[in-house]
């Protein structure tokens, strides 16, 4: 997107010499990140400051856990916060210097209507993109003071490869309620599929429209959702979603 507008694009990833496509766009830079490797941000950075000026970081890496809690190990917990949450948090604490120096700059972030709104089975997930909402926040009032912004892009359903490295665990005891949800994501009811340009289209405008606004739902399914949750309340929302995946409050009264 940005690189089709002019911009000068450091692009990076895990395995650049494996990348056969960005490495032939005009205006676009590879260079190797793990995001759950501290050292190898640190000296990624360093190389990407070195390229040129730069005026916005997108982080963008992240991945599903999927599956009920008590099926996750403890190393599949760790790293989805070490991908999803820390690996937002060690790029843009290495980039902010950068950024105060020159007193201005933009940290922009993938985070998700997960982030917003929760759903059933996904539960670790959920919590690293929360973390990062309440962390942008803070973040917010931290960095203002050095006129540097930072916005999280907030998709729902995306037409990528995302299903295809999405981890999970499964538990048959929860089958009736993976079914629910799947058909609430097939009708288009608790999420819909978005092509990838019109989330990259609202990354673009968070980072040119100079507005001072966090969150940017992104996709038809993004903005009615968190608009609906918005609109009605988190703890009605919560119900109307209990009640659409055919579940029991164990609070609920029973009848008379």
């Amino acid at each position: 997107m940005v690189q089709a507008k002019g911009w000068r694009v450091l692009a990076t990833m895990r395995n650049p010499e494996k990348e056969k496509e960005l490495n032939q766009l005009e205006n676009v830079v590879l260079l190797p990140l793990d995001v759950t490797n501290i050292q190898q941000i640190e000296a990624t950075v360093k190389a990407a400051i070195g390229l040129g000026e730069i005026d916005v970081v997108f982080n963008n890496a992240g991945y599903g856990l999927i599956g009920p809690l008590e099926t996750y190990s403890e190393e599949d917990i760790r790293a989805q916060f070490e991908t999803n949450f820390f690996g937002v948090l060690w790029v843009t604490k290495a980039f902010i210097p950068y950024f105060k120096e020159k007193r201005n700059g933009l940290f922009i972030t993938t985070t998700s209507l997960c982030g917003l709104t929760s759903y059933p089975l996904s539960s670790i997930y959920n919590a690293s993109k929360w973390a990062l909402q309440s962390w942008s926040e803070s973040m917010s009032y931290d960095l203002a003071q050095f006129n540097i912004g930072i916005k999280n892009v907030a998709p729902g359903g995306i037409k990528s490869n995302y299903m295809n490295v999405m981890k999970v665990a499964e538990d048959k005891s929860y089958e009736p309620l993976m079914k629910r949800l799947s058909e609430g994501f097939a009708d288009g009811t608790l999420m819909e599929f978005s092509d990838s340009e019109i989330i990259a289209e609202e990354v673009y405008i968070a980072a040119t429209d100079g507005k001072d606004q966090l969150t940017y739902p992104a996709g038809n399914d993004a903005n009615r959702i968190y608009a609906q949750r918005l609109a009605v309340g988190p703890e009605t929302h919560r119900r109307t979603v209990t009640k659409y995946l055919n579940l029991v409050s164990p609070f609920q009264s029973p009848a008379l």
